[in-house]
């Protein structure tokens, strides 16, 4: 069951980086210039409060070091980059086992 929600949610994952793909292609083309989504706009469109919270937990618990040098240049990346790069993951951590061929599975 755990496999299917991973693999669920990589897959929505990889959607939602590919409609980011499409939506940065379409309006770099209708600028004339390059336009790329960040990671951080697509958050704070979407919640503002839980970044400016999520930053102050991290920099409370783990340093200002962390959120300054991990993931502030993290969320400063491309946002279709980001959600298929942990698409990928998720899919990966839940796909199916191979079955060994001549060897009993405990």
């Amino acid at each position: 069951m755990i496999r299917f929600v991973l693999r669920f949610f990589g897959l929505l994952l990889l959607a939602l980086g590919f409609i980011f793909l499409v939506y940065d292609g379409i309006r770099s083309i209708s600028d004339g210039s390059i336009l790329l989504t960040k990671t951080s706009y697509v958050w704070v469109v979407i919640h503002e409060r839980s970044l400016t919270a999520f930053q102050s937990m991290i920099e409370r618990k783990a340093g200002p070091d962390i959120w300054q040098v991990v993931l502030g240049p993290l969320l400063d990346q491309l946002a279709s980059a980001i959600f298929c790069l942990l698409g990928v993951v998720l899919i990966v951590l839940g796909r199916k086992k191979k079955p060994l061929i001549g060897y009993a599975r405990d």
